[in-house]
């Protein structure tokens, strides 16, 4: 039995299991979300942003829905946005102009919280100021 319960932990099916990248690729950028899709409650995790930008953009702004981080504690964000505001369906983070080619990575650190059961879904999209450009949809299962 012991062994079976450690082979089973070993294959990440019980959370902790390697991110799976969502990639958006469209004309001005192209946007790799990892994510995980599986974590447990009380779990650190990170995910990371990756944008590479197709055209010069104006004011590259991630923006994540309320719903994804409900019940969930964020640690850091690296690099912070230039600013930061709350518009409705949306966190969001400026971090300024992106010539072409230019790479734009963020790091964020996170904590499940213990209410958060079951999952959470929404998603984590890129703006070019105003408008929308690139939008992976997130689904994150929580196992107790």
């Amino acid at each position: 039995m012991p062994r079976a319960l450690i082979a089973t932990a070993m294959t990440g099916w019980l959370a902790g299991d390697r991110t799976t990248p969502r990639r958006v690729e469209v004309t001005a950028a192209t946007l790799t979300a990892s994510i995980p899709d599986r974590l447990r409650n009380g779990e650190f995790f990170e995910m990371r942003l990756v944008v590479t930008d197709r055209t010069d953009m104006i004011d590259a702004t991630v923006a994540v829905a309320p719903a994804l981080w409900r019940n969930m504690t964020i640690n850091s964000m690296v690099p912070a946005g230039s600013d930061e505001e709350i518009k409705p369906g949306a966190f969001r983070f400026r971090h300024g102009p992106l010539k072409a080619s230019d790479t734009l990575e963020v790091k964020i650190d996170g904590q499940v919280n213990p209410p958060l059961t079951i999952g959470t879904e929404g998603e984590v999209a890129l703006y070019d100021g105003d408008t929308r450009v690139a939008a992976p949809p997130v689904r994150i299962r929580v196992l107790p």
